[in-house]
């Protein structure tokens, strides 16, 4: 990691034609904030606990579309960042 200032992003483009339509998936924005938490700040048990949200969701079988495959049920933007939410709210354990 080193010993400077660290960067917490995902890496993706603008996706400028999926504007708006619910369609992006926030999971990759989420697991930055959860690494920003871990190595930035040295908040391990608050990073810990998105990173088991985040697997709590999907092994509920949410998934936006560029993940989506059969037998999952197909979300938006929004309820995936809900689903996710849902779990650190409920402190919910994620199986693994």
């Amino acid at each position: 990691v080193g010993t400077g200032p660290g960067l917490f992003e995902p890496i993706h483009g603008s996706a400028p034609d999926i504007a708006g339509q619910d369609k992006a998936n926030p999971l990759a924005t989420v697991l930055s904030a959860a690494m920003l938490l871990k190595y930035g700040l040295g908040e391990e048990k608050a990073a810990q606990r998105i990173e088991d949200a985040v697997l709590d969701a999907l092994n509920k079988g949410f998934r936006t579309g560029d993940i989506h495959s059969a037998g999952y049920k197909l979300v938006g933007c929004k309820e995936m960042g809900e689903e996710v939410l849902k779990s650190i709210e409920h402190k919910i354990p994620a199986a693994v």
